[in-house]
């Protein structure tokens, strides 16, 4: 199993089907759990991928429609019934939150460890450290207020052990070169760059419920993994273009235009039993494009450091 990967729970739209639970994605990136978008049915979801709700340190909602956030309640309540004693945050925007403190507090239990709600500007870009990773949010277009997010890890070092062995660097002393820059060995100044390489950190976005617009463009920029709406298909542009969603090409083409290395396509409206046509649409406007048309309890890693 990857140690970064995409764990897919649900990529219905509106209506769930047979083969589509509602939305639901966990992003598992070392020992860090983010759970994006739970919609109905994310709990049992969690059973299917064989997923703990403990895996999960914080939840991400992009707006308040039901498909994207009623299966919030499950989740809090699961992790008081099993007993979790980790912190959770709950990141949503700011018209959000009323239907949220809701969903917090759809029923009564106890709590058995701080749940925290993290409200974001509708339409100014926010960040948040994670611990280790950056957490941003930015404004889409849709019919309710709503943000989409991207986990970025910063750009660090890799050692190179020849460079290592050459200069006779101890072990006890790396990590501080590493931390400060530069260290004295031997009355000689050694730098971080004569015994490493940069190694540029990964990145994965999450554009749902929108059109083409500048914020769905900038989380996507060079993204590692871009996970994307694609409600609809071109013969239904027009009709995508009034609620506010995307359709497979369009969702291509800003994976491919924004340098996406991965792209998952999800968030499938319910008159699509056959997402054949998905596929062929992305690959046609986009052919370079690695592009991946999820299906429920897909997991699918972060593309390798470029």
């Amino acid at each position: 199993m990857s140690g970064r990967e995409l764990v897919v729970l649900g990529t219905a739209s509106q209506v769930p089907t047979r083969s589509r639970n509602h939305n639901g994605y966990v992003l598992l990136w070392d020992g860090l759990g983010l759970l994006f978008d739970p919609g109905e049915g994310t709990q049992r979801q969690f059973s299917h991928a064989g997923l703990a709700v403990s895996r999960i340190d914080h939840v991400c909602v992009t707006h308040a429609h039901g498909d994207h956030c009623l299966g919030l309640p499950g989740v809090l309540q699961r992790r008081a019934l099993d007993e979790l004693q980790t912190p959770l945050t709950v990141h949503f925007p700011q018209a959000a939150t009323d239907t949220i403190v809701r969903l917090r507090h759809a029923t009564p239990f106890e709590d058995t460890a701080p749940v925290k709600l993290r409200a974001v500007d509708d339409l100014v870009p926010t960040t948040v450290d994670l611990g280790g990773l950056v957490l941003r949010s930015a404004a889409l277009e849709h019919g309710e207020p709503a943000v989409g997010w991207r986990v970025d890890e910063p750009d660090g070092w890799r050692m190179l052990p020849e460079r290592l062995e050459e200069l006779g660097l101890p072990r006890a002393l790396r990590g501080d070169l590493m931390r400060d820059g530069e260290i004295k060995l031997d009355g000689r100044a050694v730098r971080r760059e004569d015994v490493a390489e940069p190694r540029p950190g990964q990145s994965m976005a999450f554009v749902m419920d929108t059109r083409d617009c500048d914020g769905a463009r900038s989380l996507a920029h060079e993204v590692d993994l871009l996970v994307i709406e694609a409600t609809f298909l071109e013969d239904q542009r027009a009709l995508a273009e009034q609620v506010g969603h995307l359709t497979a090409a369009q969702a291509a083409r800003i994976g491919a235009e924004c340098g996406a290395r991965r792209v998952v396509l999800t968030h499938f409206s319910q008159r699509y039993p056959d997402l054949r046509g998905h596929l062929d649409e992305a690959r046609t406007a986009a052919p370079e494009l690695d592009v991946v048309v999820a299906t429920d309890l897909d997991r699918i890693p972060v593309p390798p450091r470029r």
